[in-house]
């Protein structure tokens, strides 16, 4: 049986510089917090945001919540100093903006071992510019390497709409290949992906629409930006009832003893094959996962 997956159906931006949301978060049901240095924190902002953000995943509280640090690139006047605070802090991750080359992974996962930061902390990395879609392959296939730590591609559509000049229009078709693209890529190496933000955040059908399509494309969740898309996205994400049910058919049908060595059975009069079984496997992994969080 497949061992258990880690439930990132809803992974939440929070501001760095707002203390009241970092306090906050510990309390929302998402699977996940990105703890923002970058986007979200004003320039006068940087370093109190950082402070507050080490402080507060040092402090701990958040339960079974996956905390994420997003820092500032390193070639900005903060990055370094964000890189070696996140490094220190411990988180379960750092996300990584504007990677563009296998390189940015390789270089930032030796800068976080040189400075110390534990094993558990993986890798993120924003895939938001032209060249990560073109090199999308070559900076998952990193993966491969259990030193790169890397671990969760997370796409930024308003970055790749504004360097593309992309209109982010309903239905999202000129974003479709550039998802697609990195959705090849990290199924074919073995890391998770998570969708891009949906703007409009009074707009449920929207966003319900959204994280739909999100999910048929593949991908394993959606970043947000404001709590109150945390429990649509987390009911999208998650395999509905009668998925699990029919995914536990199956894997009982093929785990019969008469049926060990089948390519191809049928189940309630449908034709299933193995690679279904596979499937369904990790349909019952992850609702298990998303059942033991709860």
């Amino acid at each position: 049986m497949m061992t258990s997956l880690r439930p990132r159906r809803s992974v939440l931006y929070m501001p760095g510089s707002n203390a009241r949301a970092l306090e906050k978060a510990r309390t929302l049901a998402a699977d996940a917090l990105i703890l923002d240095l970058e986007d979200a924190v004003a320039p006068d902002s940087k370093t109190l945001a950082r402070e507050q953000v080490a402080a507060a995943v040092k402090a701990g509280g958040f339960g079974r919540r996956e905390v994420v640090i997003r820092i500032n690139g390193t070639h900005t006047p903060w990055g370094k100093e964000d890189l070696a605070a996140a490094a220190a802090a411990g988180p379960d991750a750092i996300l990584l903006p504007k990677v563009s080359t296998p390189g940015d992974i390789t270089i930032t996962a030796k800068a976080i071992r040189d400075l110390g930061a534990p094993e558990h902390t993986k890798l993120w990395a924003m895939m938001e510019t032209p060249t990560a879609i073109l090199n999308a392959d070559s900076i998952v296939r990193t993966a491969l390497d259990p030193a790169s730590r890397l671990a969760v591609l997370v796409m930024g559509t308003n970055d790749i709409a504004k360097e593309t000049r992309a209109r982010l229009t309903p239905g999202r078709q000129s974003m479709l290949a550039y998802l697609s693209i990195c959705v090849a890529a990290a199924r074919a190496h073995g890391v998770d992906i998570i969708d891009g933000v949906f703007n409009d955040f009074s707009d449920e059908a929207g966003f319900r629409a959204e994280c739909e399509q999100g999910r048929d494309l593949g991908m394993d969740g959606k970043t947000l930006i404001h709590p109150k898309q945390v429990d649509i996205c987390n009911e999208v994400f998650a395999p509905a009832e009668n998925e699990v049910l029919w995914a536990r058919k199956i894997i009982e049908t093929f785990d019969l003893p008469e049926n060990q060595s089948k390519g191809a059975l049928q189940v309630d009069g449908k034709m299933v094959e193995r690679l279904h079984a596979d499937m369904a496997r990790r349909t019952v992994a992850i609702a298990e996962a998303i059942a033991a969080n709860a």
